[in-house]
C-alpha cells in the first residue's frame, strides 16, 4: 500500500474512516506487529504495532506538496504526449523535491521546456503562475520569461487563481498555442484512476485504417469533447480519433473508438 500524507492541520483522524482508507491502514498497521494481531487482554500492545499514523503526517507546506504534485503531473502529461521527459525527473520524491526548492518555492525555478521525439521542432514551454490573480500585467512578465519564442509551438499555464477577461484576450497575441489548466486539476493524474478506461490516441494512418475496416466516415465514430478532461490531457484537436479500452469484471473487455469533437476550445472554457 502506498504511504498516505496527511496535512499536519488534520492530525486528530478517526483510524476507522473506511472511506478514507484509514480503516484498511489499521489493519496493516496491526499486522506488521506480529502477524497475530496485536490485542492482549482486551487492550492493544501499542508496542507490537507497526508504523504510527503520525508518520503518515506530511509536516512540510502544503504549497510546496500541491506544487510537487502537478509538476510531476504535468511531466507525465507530456510524456504521454511523446516529449522528451527524463524519468528522474517524474520519479523524484516529495522529499527530493522539497530539498531541491524547499517549503517556500521560487516558481521561476519551476519552469521548464520539453521537445517532442517523433518531431523535434515542437518544444511546449510550461510555466507556474502565483497565487494571485492572473491580470494583463501577468501575461506581459509570462511574455518577458519566453526566451527563443521563435521555436516555441506551445505553452502550458499551471493556475492558482482566476484570469481576468483582459488578461485571457491578451494571450492571443502568442503566436502558439496557450493551455491552461487550475493546479487542482493537475494533483491527480487522471489516466491512472481505477474507474478510468484505457485510452489511446492513433496516429493518422491508424485512423485512416479504421475508417477503411468498418467503411465509415470520421462522423459516424462517437464523440469525444473537446473540453473533455482526456482530451485536454493529450492535448487533442478535432478530428483526432482515440481508442478506449474498458475492462472489468461486469462489463468485461471492450474496444470503442471516440473522435474528438466540438468547436474550438476557447480560453475561459479552461479556467
Amino acid at each position: 500500500m502506498s504511504d498516505i500524507l496527511i496535512p499536519s492541520n488534520c492530525r486528530h483522524v478517526h483510524a476507522r474512516n473506511s472511506s478514507s482508507g484509514l480503516g484498511e491502514m489499521e489493519a496493516n498497521l496491526v499486522a506488521e506487529g506480529n502477524g497475530h494481531g496485536a490485542e492482549r487482554g482486551g487492550s492493544f500492545d501499542m508496542g507490537s504495532l507497526g508504523r504510527c499514523l503520525s508518520s503518515f503526517v506530511d509536516e512540510g507546506s502544503c504549497e510546496s506538496h500541491r506544487y510537487y504534485l502537478s509538476r510531476r503531473t504535468v511531466l507525465e502529461m507530456l510524456r504521454d504526449r511523446d516529449y522528451s521527459v527524463p524519468s528522474s525527473e517524474i520519479d523524484i520524491t516529495l522529499q527530493e523535491f522539497r530539498a531541491i526548492h524547499g517549503q517556500n518555492l521560487d516558481i521561476d525555478r519551476l519552469k521548464f521546456s520539453a521537445t517532442n521525439k517523433s518531431d523535434p521542432s515542437k518544444r511546449v514551454l510550461v510555466i507556474f503562475c502565483g497565487t494571485g490573480v492572473v491580470k494583463v500585467s501577468s501575461v506581459r512578465l509570462i511574455a518577458a520569461q519566453i526566451a527563443n519564442r521563435d521555436s516555441l509551438t506551445g505553452l502550458i499555464l499551471v493556475l492558482q487563481n482566476q484570469i481576468t477577461n483582459q488578461a485571457l484576450k491578451a494571450m492571443d497575441l502568442f503566436t502558439f498555442r496557450v493551455e491552461m489548466f487550475q493546479i487542482t486539476d493537475l494533483l491527480v493524474n487522471i489516466t491512472k484512476h481505477v474507474l478510468k478506461p484505457k485510452h489511446e490516441v492513433l496516429t493518422d494512418r491508424e485512423k485512416e485504417k479504421l475508417l477503411n475496416k468498418y467503411k465509415i466516415e470520421e462522423k459516424q465514430l462517437p464523440r469525444l469533447l473537446k473540453k473533455d478532461a482526456i482530451s485536454r490531457y493529450y492535448g487533442l484537436e478535432k478530428g483526432q480519433v482515440v481508442k478506449v479500452t474498458y475492462t472489468g469484471e461486469i462489463t468485461e473487455s471492450h474496444v470503442t473508438y471516440r473522435c474528438v469533437w466540438g468547436r474550438r476550445l476557447d480560453l475561459w472554457e479552461l479556467v
